[in-house]
């Protein structure tokens, strides 16, 4: 009756340790397929804002097109056709306008 109850007792604990285990494998995983590549993601588009200069062709969150024609601190005056100038963060804008975004085709 003693060793059953042993066993039984060493078997819970070897089941407890099992799902510890897994729990901090899920985690593992779970960190280097997503918080990893998105925080890394996040420091190249913090890096690529700072690195902004005037003349640069960009693309907006909400997908305007323009070329930096001002920079003040955290506010960006982009060209967006002859003589119209709009003001926007920063943050707002998103990528560098590239042939990637048309498609290979010529500027327009």
């Amino acid at each position: 009756m003693l060793n059953t109850t042993l066993l039984l007792q060493a078997n819970d604990q070897q089941s407890g340790m099992i799902n510890i285990g897994f729990i901090l494998l899920m985690f593992a995983v779970f960190w280097f397929f997503i918080i990893r590549p998105q925080s890394k993601k996040q420091k190249e588009q913090k890096n690529w804002l700072q690195s902004l200069e005037k003349g640069t062709d960009v693309v907006t969150a909400s997908g305007i097109l323009g070329k930096i024609s001002k920079m003040e601190d955290d506010i960006i005056t982009l060209e967006i056709g002859s003589k119209v100038f709009i003001r926007v963060t920063r943050n707002a804008v998103s990528k560098e306008l590239t042939d990637s975004v048309y498609g290979g085709k010529d500027k327009a």
